[in-house]
């Protein structure tokens, strides 16, 4: 589905003669945002004087870290005393969706992952890297997965087992493009037709569809990664 909402960024002498696809720049400016975020909070952990100790009251780092050891916490409840080896793609992309959903709920923003490329893409991204560590941890082990629990049902469970993982990014890019651009178009529409206050609560159905999303996509995506990592006894 395409949009033609205004973006802040249509406010840019000559912007719209550079034909750049709307999802392209709100993509790039969520990994901005992300990038800058990460930059301050390495610096404000860097020049700290007493690292060991929080902050007194409400920080920037105080913040971070609640959030990091939450991220932490989450991915260790799924992937055990790995969770350290997963957090930096696992926690990226958790951040990315959420602040990607947030994006539609700002007047003149567009959430890319209202748009299926950008989904296709993170799924994409999850479905060659728990590949890639099946095949790390187990080696040509990890085709074992794919054969079933007796060598007699070999041949059905492979083509099982290959269809089900070959529509796993479908799956998840589905998901989050029809939550994502069904609660977009939701709340845009409330917005303008009562008035501002009005429309408050569903802003807040929309953040937490918003979190739900992200954290739904994360979900599966470390439940794959530990699937594929398991070592069969």
């Amino acid at each position: 589905m395409e949009h033609h909402s205004f973006t802040w960024f249509d406010l840019i002498p000559g912007w719209s003669s550079l034909h750049i696809p709307w999802w392209i720049t709100m993509t790039v400016f969520v990994c901005m945002i992300l990038i800058f975020l990460s930059v301050c909070a390495s610096t404000a952990a860097r020049f700290t004087e007493v690292k060991l100790l929080p902050d007194k009251g409400v920080s920037f780092r105080n913040f971070v870290e609640i959030l990091v050891s939450s991220l932490l916490s989450f991915v260790e409840s799924i992937l055990g005393h790995q969770a350290r080896k997963y957090l930096s793609l696992v926690g990226g992309l958790f951040l990315f969706i959420f602040v990607s959903n947030l994006l539609g709920l700002i007047p003149g923003f567009l959430p890319p992952t209202s748009h299926l490329t950008v989904n296709f893409g993170c799924a994409l991204v999850v479905f060659f890297y728990y590949n890639y560590c099946g095949f790390k941890e187990n080696g040509m082990g990890y085709l074992k997965h794919f054969m079933g629990p007796v060598i007699w049902l070999a041949p059905l469970m492979i083509v099982v087992e290959v269809i089900g993982h070959a529509v796993r990014p479908a799956s998840l890019s589905l998901r989050l493009f029809g939550n994502i651009n069904g609660d977009h178009m939701l709340v845009s529409t409330i917005s303008q037709l009562v008035p501002i206050g009005a429309s408050i609560p569903f802003l807040f159905l929309g953040l937490f569809v918003s979190f739900l999303q992200a954290f739904i996509f994360t979900l599966l995506s470390m439940v794959y990664i530990s699937m594929s990592t398991a070592h069969d006894h």
